[in-house]
């Protein structure tokens, strides 16, 4: 008797530590690689990458291939600080920049499959704004001042998702963007101080559009309005949207805005190149206004879906694992497969963008793009301006990822290098 009782309250005793416990997400990416790639020619990648970092062209980096949900190449190079001879580990933290796009649409498809936003839907609906829009028509550089015509129609949902929506970049885009903004107290988002995201889009929502809805393909603030969106439609910060909702169920314990005490210490210096040579990048860089450089350490106000996160190349492996598995990992699913599928198809049409085309938050590779590189068709993309990449191919059932963080850099086709040396591997 007394052992059934002892047994008893033992097992209460699990089961009550186990119910208090936070949910601990084990990833279900395994460690052992396929037969699909030849060792040796892998190894190709292992000395060209530490080239580059002797050569100077980058500090160091972190890459990582997977195909079939295996870990096939995951590996560091070089330093994360140069000036203390730290070297680069495979879990350092980077700033991710433009990949936080591809996070924030997401989390506005996961709105629409609760039907509490539809794409086509002007965005006015939401964030009063940006109603009866208007586009520039004259500019005058001296003073920044102005002319305006209507626009045709209404910002909708989709055309922020499609980067349609006629709004530019604020500090990194055109130089009529970059002074119209200026003069308006409208920020890129990242590593700013003073200001938080409602009110920079509340300010951009009032200025003119470069083109009209639907009409061209600008790269811009679009994302950054759709995080906005995400925060007036769910009732909560993007911040604690994305954690929620996103990082928490899929097991991302390094991808944040602002990064707590504790990992400060793994954010990787941000170098600059010039003429050759690599600098640490000033920690309050003149980027069309101040930009700081270790904002990541920092604990500001402003949350940017357009580049504001930081990660590790095995937590956002995760998030895109999960895109090539059509909405699902681990046992979560955060979007239907045919949320995933409308993501990755081309959704504008005959509108131009190079040889490529753009889906909802995603770059997409075409026949003529895969004639380029080895990414086959249906490939999509992005990547981050301080020269981080990823790429997700359906076909080879492939995700690779090569993260470094210089800007500027005068090597940009590193990443389509590593891209050639993954390819070149697969058997």
């Amino acid at each position: 008797m007394k052992k059934y009782i002892l047994s008893s309250l033992l097992l209460f005793t699990i089961l009550l530590v186990e119910a208090q416990s936070p949910k601990i997400i084990i990833s279900t990416l395994k460690t052992q690689p396929s037969t699909a790639f030849d060792g040796n020619r892998l190894k190709r990648a292992d000395e060209v990458i530490q080239s580059w970092v002797d050569k100077g062209w980058m500090n160091g980096g972190v890459g990582l291939i997977l195909r079939d949900g295996k870990i096939e190449y995951y590996k560091a190079f070089g330093y994360s600080n140069m000036e203390t001879k730290a070297l680069m580990k495979k879990d350092d933290i980077f700033r991710i920049a433009s990949q936080t796009k591809a996070i924030t649409s997401t989390a506005v498809m996961m709105l629409y499959e609760e039907s509490k936003i539809l794409l086509d839907e002007p965005i006015s609906k939401y964030i009063p704004e940006f109603a009866k829009p208007k586009v520039l028509d004259k500019f005058n550089e001296a003073d920044s001042s102005y002319t305006t015509v209507p626009a045709s129609r209404e910002i909708t949902i989709r055309d922020l998702l499609t980067h349609t929506s006629g709004i530019g970049y604020a500090q990194i885009g055109s130089k009529t963007a970059t002074a119209l903004y200026a003069k308006n107290g409208v920020v890129s988002g990242i590593g700013v101080k003073g200001i938080n995201l409602a009110t920079n889009i509340k300010r951009l929502g009032a200025l003119p559009l470069f083109h009209n809805p639907g009409e061209k393909y600008t790269y811009g603030l679009n994302t950054d309005v759709l995080g906005y969106l995400v925060e007036v439609v769910s009732g909560m910060t993007l911040d604690q949207f994305f954690r929620k909702r996103i990082f928490e169920p899929l097991g991302m314990k390094d991808t944040y805005f602002y990064l707590p005490e504790n990992k400060k210490g793994r954010l990787v210096m941000l170098y600059s190149q010039k003429e050759g040579m690599l600098y640490p990048m000033a920690e309050q860089y003149a980027l069309n206004g101040t930009f700081y450089r270790d904002f990541p350490n920092m604990n500001l106000d402003m949350y940017s879906g357009g580049g504001g996160l930081s990660s590790t190349i095995m937590d956002y492996a995760i998030f895109l694992q999960m895109m090539l598995n059509g909405g699902e990992y681990n046992g979560v699913r955060i979007l239907s497969r045919n949320s995933v599928r409308m993501m990755t198809m081309n959704q504008i049409g005959s509108i131009d963008n190079g040889i490529n085309k753009f889906g909802l938050g995603f770059g997409i590779t075409t026949e003529k793009g895969s004639a380029k590189l080895p990414t086959n068709e249906g490939t999509f993309d992005w990547g981050g301006m301080f020269a981080s990449t990823y790429w997700v191919d359906p076909k080879e059932k492939l995700v690779g990822l090569f993260f470094r963080n210089v800007y500027p850099t005068q090597n940009g086709d590193l990443n389509d290098r590593f891209k050639v040396l993954t390819y070149q591997a697969l058997k």
